[in-house]
């Protein structure tokens, strides 16, 4: 497929890139991918409705469960529709206006589950530093307000970014180098000035750094408190409560930050590898937290255990 770069007047549409290269095996690339997208629909989905149906699961750590769930969900959905138009139709077209939407929503859901995953680690800390208060610190009502307030917080975090790139003209390239929009990707098609963008870019990302800064501090006075148990068997014990939890830091963090050096550090590296971190990312963290938080997790399984055998009686 040949797209031209070039243009007399101002884009009216941008194109989206799969493979570069192996256009011929989109549609092959396009089953596993659709694959992945509903194991992270159906799994963000089954938490959510075990722990609205389940009172037992009506405790603090289980609603932030939920909010990663709803987080990792609109992640999905996000990416979904451009990524199945670049596989599955081979229609890489997108307007400045759809792609605008779609890298709003991407960044918001993406700076929402860093929000979460910090918030979860907030409550791993209390809960075990500080375990006979912890009702009393994270009541239902507080739980509910602390994740309205990072909702909100990343909502205006993140709103300057589709007006910022909506006012920049572009009229010479008009090619993106994913399947979906980000705010790095559009902007850097601009032939206006686009510093306030670059700016804004650096300071969202470091409200990143910020979360996951806190995240390691909250870790770091857990494991302080953890070396302050006498018995071995307990330190075990109560470091098992936090598996789940640094599993999916992980599985959120280490794609973001290897994208970040690849892009800082390998600047010639191939285009395929620099994609396939960035799908990697908006892909795998939908699709393994479910997974984890229902392995490690014995309230979950059991839950869902006794539903399904609920449904075999």
């Amino acid at each position: 497929m040949s797209i031209i770069n070039i243009s007399i007047t101002e884009i009216s549409t941008f194109y989206l890139v799969g493979f570069p290269g192996m256009e011929s095996a989109h549609i092959w690339i396009s089953i596993p991918i659709c694959l992945l997208y509903t194991i992270a629909i159906l799994g963000n989905c089954t938490i959510l409705f075990f722990i609205k149906s389940e009172p037992s699961l009506h405790e603090p750590m289980y609603y932030f469960l939920s909010m990663l769930a709803i987080s990792d969900l609109g992640l999905s959905i996000s990416s979904l529709p451009t990524m199945l138009k670049v596989f599955l139709f081979n229609s890489p077209e997108i307007s400045p206006g759809v792609c605008f939407a779609q890298e709003f929503f991407i960044h918001e859901f993406s700076a929402m589950e860093s929000s979460v995953l910090l918030i979860m680690s907030f409550d791993r800390f209390i809960a075990i530093c500080n375990p006979l208060r912890y009702s009393s610190i994270l009541t239902s009502a507080r739980v509910l307000q602390i994740g309205l307030a990072f909702a909100l917080k990343n909502v205006l975090l993140v709103l300057p970014f589709p007006v910022t790139l909506k006012h920049l003209r572009y009229c010479k390239k008009n090619l993106l180098s994913h399947s979906y929009c980000l705010h790095q990707d559009v902007m850097k098609l601009a032939c206006s000035d686009n510093k306030i963008n670059v700016i804004y870019g650096l300071f969202v990302a470091l409200s990143g750094i910020l979360d996951i800064t806190f995240i390691f501090l909250s870790y770091a006075l857990i494991l302080r408190a953890v070396l302050g148990i006498a018995s071995q068997r307990e330190r075990l014990k109560v470091l098992s409560t936090c598996v789940s939890h640094i599993c999916a830091v992980l599985i959120f963090y280490v794609p973001v930050i290897s994208l970040s050096v690849i892009y800082r550090f390998a600047k010639y590296s191939s285009p395929i590898t620099k994609i396939l971190m960035a799908d990697i990312f908006l892909l795998v963290p939908p699709v393994m937290n479910p997974i984890i938080y229902c392995a490690k997790s014995q309230q979950i399984r059991n839950v869902i255990l006794e539903k399904l055998c609920q449904k075999q009686s």
